[in-house]
């Protein structure tokens, strides 16, 4: 959720009552629902907050969605409390998959991911290939730094489990780890993350990396060229 203390825009909203008890509690109108990609557990309250509230709904253009909506693509532009949200195209989680960049937020921009990029991780592919998520993988790490990620579920410590399977002298990732362990042990979340942060830590932005290669060619030798070599990393990821 972001707000500006008297209207908000939620995000993936699965739990319509989640949303709602935060609206309530912290007496906000809720203007904009945005909606990443169209599983049920980040589409599943908005029927109900729309019908509550009368929010506006922006959703992928190129996925079943609850109706009625605002469809919207990569390249596509839209101003929710008085921000200017940028729309990017990450299909491979799923094929229509989009993502929310706002430059212009105080502190730092703010990406809305969904299920593409995950702190140390990303989506299992389940309609998209491995070049697709790939190649959205690869725009989102061109945003700057210190861009806060805002991915949709709070997988982070079994995602780190694995990066340190992959890439187990990275002091950075050992780092991350003590840390992030840390913020659970006090059911604090480890989210969000950044950008300069996964471009350190996260295997599925590392995958041209030496350290990385060898891991996953110990794995499958016949990975070899750049998406295959992510692709024997995600099918690994899938069997750990």
């Amino acid at each position: 959720m972001v707000h500006d203390e008297r209207r908000a825009l939620v995000v993936d909203p699965g739990d319509a009552q989640a949303v709602q008890e935060v609206l309530q509690r912290l007496g906000l109108q809720l203007d904009v629902i945005l909606v990443t990609h169209h599983h049920g557990d980040h589409t599943g309250g908005v029927a109900d907050l729309r019908a509550a509230t009368g929010a506006q709904v922006f959703g992928p253009a190129r996925e079943a969605m609850p109706e009625p909506l605002t469809r919207i693509k990569g390249g596509d532009k839209l101003k929710a409390l008085g921000l200017i949200f940028q729309v990017i195209d990450v299909p491979g989680h799923t094929a229509g998959h989009i993502a929310y960049f706002c430059a212009d937020m105080e502190t730092a921009p703010l990406l809305f991911c969904g299920d593409t990029l995950f702190s140390a991780g990303c989506g299992r592919l389940f309609e998209g290939s491995p070049a697709q998520m790939l190649a959205s993988l690869d725009t989102l790490a061109a945003l700057p730094g210190a861009t806060r990620v805002c991915c949709a579920h709070e997988y982070t410590l079994s995602n780190l489990k694995f990066a340190c399977a992959v890439e187990p002298h990275n002091q950075a990732l050992a780092d991350y780890l003590v840390s992030a362990t840390s913020l659970r042990l006090q059911q604090q979340p480890t989210l969000p993350s950044s950008i300069s942060l996964e471009q350190q830590i996260n295997p599925f932005l590392r995958t041209r990396q030496a350290t990385v290669i060898q891991a996953v060619q110990a794995v499958d030798a016949s990975a070899r060229d750049e998406v295959s070599i992510f692709a024997a990393l995600r099918q690994w990821k899938n069997q750990y």
